[in-house]
């Protein structure tokens, strides 16, 4: 299997790389592909030394395309990929919404990757971390509402992003006001609730990539579901607090041990032991932390419940990866 990383220098790139050391895929041959500047660094994987190359105008020789470098680059790139016999497996937002496109979380529905023609999707990290979360009670109990408020990283918006955080924050503790560049206000000692732009029906777009993707993940468009987004100061691994109201009455009990044996998931849920998910403990971990399981007071028949997942991983690296060893273990692939 001749497998390939476009965007191998960027942080998600790097993730890739990391998961990829552990996958059960045969790689026979991984190739690395970045922007010109960053052609003829190297960077290690099982023992060998790779060379970065600049990414090419055409086609890549490769079985499996991961691509990393933003949605401008899969949308003019990925067809002619897939022109060369290549499969692109793309974490942009470019082919989300293409109904010709899987949308793929392979614990929810991997079963649609093999229905590809040539291009799948990763969905947004938000969306992923609560898919892995939410559906095998959405399986068992139905769903009639899901509302979601997330707490995210400042690592959603890239290395800049944490690397502001840490300035603004080492700036406001020495007295200084330090301007905001890859954020609209100030991160440090802040939260601000808007991740994306504001669309005409006042949410961001981040938000609705919530509810458009997991409508298309569960194949269910009537499913009503809202999301608050909220950047907070932490580097990396994103929270979600998420509302559920069920068509089938479930106790926590029931839904705790649920997704006790959820793929993906860990159960964290001791609160006399001061046991709940949270970024410091989920971060580098595969599994989504799921905790804070609890009846609604405001729904009759309804759960709410606390996740916190690596954005860098479940909700990007490891999920691509997952959906190549899904497409290897099904035949689907060389």
């Amino acid at each position: 299997m001749k497998l390939a990383i476009v965007g191998a220098t960027g942080a998600v790139g790097h993730e890739l790389m990391k998961v990829l050391e552990g996958s059960r895929l045969p790689i026979d041959e991984l190739q690395l592909y970045a922007s010109p500047r960053s052609a003829g660094k190297q960077m290690d994987f099982r023992g060998e030394t790779l060379t970065i190359q600049a990414m090419p105008k055409g086609a890549i020789p490769a079985d499996v395309i991961l691509a990393s470098a933003g949605g401008s680059i899969s949308l003019e790139m990925a067809p002619k990929w897939v022109e060369g016999g290549s499969v692109v497996i793309d974490n942009s937002s470019a082919f989300r919404y293409d109904p010709q496109v899987p949308l793929v979380v392979p614990e929810v529905n991997g079963e649609a990757a093999l229905k590809h023609q040539g291009i799948i999707a990763n969905p947004n990290c938000t969306t992923a971390i609560a898919a892995v979360a939410v559906y095998p009670i959405y399986q068992k109990y139905g769903l009639k509402r899901m509302i979601v408020s997330t707490y995210q990283a400042t690592s959603g918006a890239g290395q800049k992003g944490i690397e502001e955080l840490l300035e603004q924050t080492r700036a406001e503790l020495s007295g200084e006001t330090l301007a905001p560049s890859a954020f609209v206000h100030p991160i440090s000692f802040n939260v601000i609730p808007h991740i994306d732009a504001f669309q005409d029906n006042g949410y961001t777009k981040e938000e609705m990539k919530v509810v458009w993707e997991t409508r298309k993940i569960f194949g269910d468009e009537s499913l009503k579901v809202s999301c608050t987004a909220v950047r907070i100061p932490t580097q990396r691994t994103h929270a979600e607090a998420i509302t559920l109201e069920l068509e089938r009455p479930a106790t926590p009990e029931e839904v705790r041990e649920l997704l006790a044996q959820a793929a993906g998931v860990e159960v964290r849920d001791d609160v006399a032991q001061k046991v709940y998910p949270m970024p410091l403990t989920a971060t580098g971990k595969y599994d989504v932390e799921v905790g804070r399981i609890r009846q609604s007071l405001v729904f009759d028949q309804g759960i709410e419940l606390f996740v916190a997942g690596d954005q860098l991983l479940k909700g990007a690296a490891l999920n691509a990866v997952q959906i190549a060893e899904y497409l290897h273990e099904h035949g689907a692939l060389k």
